[in-house]
């Protein structure tokens, strides 16, 4: 079995994992080598081949670079921060599951990490991009639906959002119960031009982690890990008060 493909560099550890026919996992020969060790950095952009004698093998990737793009990444808290963050929400999916559209929106994500306002804007529509195909969309039972009022159907003034099931409120509908609802961030909703500010933000992260805690990390009984809060931390910095 032999495949070939462009892949990003999720990290190393006794294996390389790259992202592109989804998260998959092979062996590096001479992976700890002085020649592989910077392409096989986080972030980086690599022409790849995978070859096994059968497809359920774990088997052995030839890497050639594209773009060194780790090196870039390393130069702010945020950037460095903000690319182990993705691998870890990457890792949350099931390995060598297709998902396309992320590995598209991850190469996005990653050539804006070092500018802290569209940084944080894209990180957050990611994970809420990883939330839906975690099998939290519009499909299934519980349902992140920032389109439309859960209680009216509404589509204007949506200025809530329901911790219990993850969809949309309007103002008047909402109103009664604001206590008990998350704010609906400016720049996530679908008729705002506005771009995210260190307010708007603050409340997106927070909505995504409740998420996130809820229907991912709890149930699997596994710890989100420290780097989506450096990240966090270092972008807001870098935003005005």
């Amino acid at each position: 079995m032999e495949w070939a493909d462009e892949a990003v560099i999720l990290g190393v550890k006794r294996h390389g994992e790259t992202s592109g026919r989804g998260r998959h996992l092979g062996l590096i020969r001479n992976g700890r080598s002085r020649t592989m060790q910077p392409l096989l950095q986080p972030g980086n952009l690599v022409d790849i081949s995978w070859r096994a004698r059968l497809d359920e093998h774990l088997g052995h990737f030839s890497i050639e670079p594209l773009s060194y793009r780790a090196a870039q990444l390393m130069e702010h808290a945020a950037s460095l921060h903000g690319v182990q963050a993705l691998a870890a929400l990457l890792r949350l999916l099931p390995e060598r599951d297709p998902h396309p559209h992320l590995y598209d929106m991850l190469n996005i994500v990653l050539d804006h990490l070092n500018e802290p306002t569209g940084a944080g804007e894209l990180y957050v529509r990611f994970e809420l991009a990883v939330l839906n195909d975690l099998g939290f969309g519009l499909d299934q039972c519980f349902g992140l639906d920032l389109a439309q009022c859960a209680a009216t159907g509404s589509r204007e003034n949506l200025d809530y959002v329901s911790p219990r099931s993850g969809r949309a409120v309007s103002r008047d509908a909402g109103l009664p119960y604001r206590d008990k609802l998350f704010a609906m961030p400016e720049f996530l909703k679908a008729s705002s031009r506005k771009a995210a500010n260190r307010e708007s933000l603050t409340e997106a992260f927070r909505l995504t982690q409740y998420f996130l805690s809820r229907h991912v990390y709890e149930p699997r009984g596994i710890e989100p890990g420290t780097a989506r809060e450096g990240f966090i931390r270092a972008v807001l910095a870098e935003l005005p008060a």
